[in-house]
């Protein structure tokens, strides 16, 4: 997977669905067990996303944080 939005576009998938199953109060053993894998997914999507081969047109110095 070199395309960061898929680990962004799952991990927010999975997101939505936790929040659905909290909010319809569904099982509760689902909704832990749903709970306890969410950091691992965060952590493997940060990975993904810093590890992206991203290229930026200007330096530090032109655009710095890209606010001006």
């Amino acid at each position: 997977m070199e395309n960061p939005l898929v680990p962004i576009s799952l991990v927010t998938g999975f997101l939505l669905i936790y929040v659905v199953a909290v909010a319809v109060n569904l099982n509760t053993a689902l909704i832990l067990l749903m709970f306890s894998i969410s950091p691992v997914l965060m952590i493997w999507m940060v990975i993904k996303v810093l590890k992206a081969a991203f290229e930026s047109a200007h330096t530090f110095d032109e655009k710095w944080y890209e606010d001006q």
